[in-house]
């Protein structure tokens, strides 16, 4: 049996690469078409289509997809992020044969389709559409489940994680010092001006702590953060890393005491898993997703923007180090037996399959 999955995605996405990599090595022949074109581990090709980032040009590309799903007749479509790529997922299927599944990416369902006015209405209207086309939803955690079970849709509904690669991302012996992970975009949401003001306090009430913070994850706000570090008086205390391998990443994470995650508004994160998966505590933003995983034993939440929770969370984890270290044990155990990138991968094979088993579902 032909076994061809023609996803839409950003190709230059990690989060792509390491699911087609993984859906790949479970024998099913993997094809990404793609506006940000990039190599994707696994997949047979990478297919470039309309690249740019212009919002008109997710409709001018439909007459191309379309085409392109005739041709290759691919046994599954599979959107990732339902406002742009699932748009081309949801309207493009070749026949109620041919199962479309979306996977939410977070803001595409917490977010943008609850802006006010007319883009907001309009975005809200278009995720409805797609939903309703679809036969399976995944999302990474079950606040953005909720969210998609009340657009009405039919379809299947699954809580599916990214997932941390327990076997590389583990525990290893820290640093001397107290070394402090962020992985979070350089933008907006990810609050990392709030995470620098923190770590200025932090090193202004204990200063014997040597403490370092590792900045990952680049990305648009890179001046105005590398300002704000400067005016802080932070010098070689903040490590501006940028996007970094995974190699790189795991090395910074098992020298470090303690991962920051303090978002305005997330789903469950990968950074968030790989750290728990090195057996970090963590300190995150209170939110529903990080209360799935983190409690009183295994972290600390926050509000996210609020400096004095942040300084005052870092300052307790570093005065105390058995609680610091209780917590990222118990984080490690998490990860192994509840965020598996194997498990939850090898569960999503299993729900490609069952949608091939069954008569398909009337589109509304």
């Amino acid at each position: 049996m032909n076994k061809l999955i023609l996803f839409f995605a950003d190709a230059s996405s990690v989060h792509t690469q390491r699911w087609v990599r993984e859906i790949a090595g479970r024998g099913y022949d993997c094809v990404v078409a793609t506006r940000r074109p990039a190599p994707v581990p696994g997949a047979r090709e990478v297919i470039a289509v309309r690249p740019g980032a212009d919002a008109a040009g997710w409709l001018l590309a439909l007459p191309e997809v379309h085409r392109l799903t005739r041709r290759l007749a691919p046994q599954w479509v599979h959107g990732h992020y339902v406002t742009s790529y699932g748009l081309w997922a949801a309207s493009c299927s070749p026949g109620p044969e041919t199962p479309v599944v979306l996977t939410a990416w977070g803001s595409d369902i917490l977010v943008t389709p609850r802006e006010p006015g007319l883009r907001g209405g309009a975005m809200a209207a278009l995720v409805g559409w797609s939903l309703k086309r679809a036969r399976l939803v995944t999302a990474d955690s079950q606040d953005v489940i909720a969210a998609i079970r009340a657009y009405g849709t039919t379809a299947r509904c699954e809580e599916i994680l990214w997932g941390a690669d327990t076997e590389r991302f583990r525990p290893a012996k820290p640093a001397p010092g107290f070394e402090i992970a962020s992985l979070r975009a350089w933008e907006p949401n990810y609050n990392i001006a709030t995470v620098l003001r923190a770590f200025a306090r932090l090193r202004a009430e204990r200063p014997q702590a040597n403490a370092v913070l590792h900045l990952m994850g680049g990305g648009p706000d890179e001046a105005a953060l590398k300002a704000l570090a400067a005016e802080l008086q932070l010098g070689d205390s903040v490590r501006f890393l940028g996007r970094v391998g995974d190699a790189s990443m795991i090395a910074m994470l098992q020298r470090s005491r303690v991962s920051v995650s303090v978002p305005s508004s997330d789903a469950t994160s990968v950074s968030l898993l790989e750290s728990m998966a090195c057996g970090l505590p963590v300190i995150a933003s209170e939110l529903p997703a990080n209360r799935q995983w983190l409690d009183a034993d295994a972290g600390l939440l926050v509000p996210p923007r609020d400096v004095d929770a942040l300084a005052a969370a870092l300052l307790r984890l570093h005065d105390d180090p058995a609680l610091a270290k209780s917590q990222g044990e118990r984080n490690r155990r998490w990860a192994e037996h509840r965020a598996s990138r194997r498990v939850q991968m090898d569960r999503m094979a299993v729900l490609y399959d069952s949608l091939r088993l069954k008569a398909p579902a009337p589109v509304a």
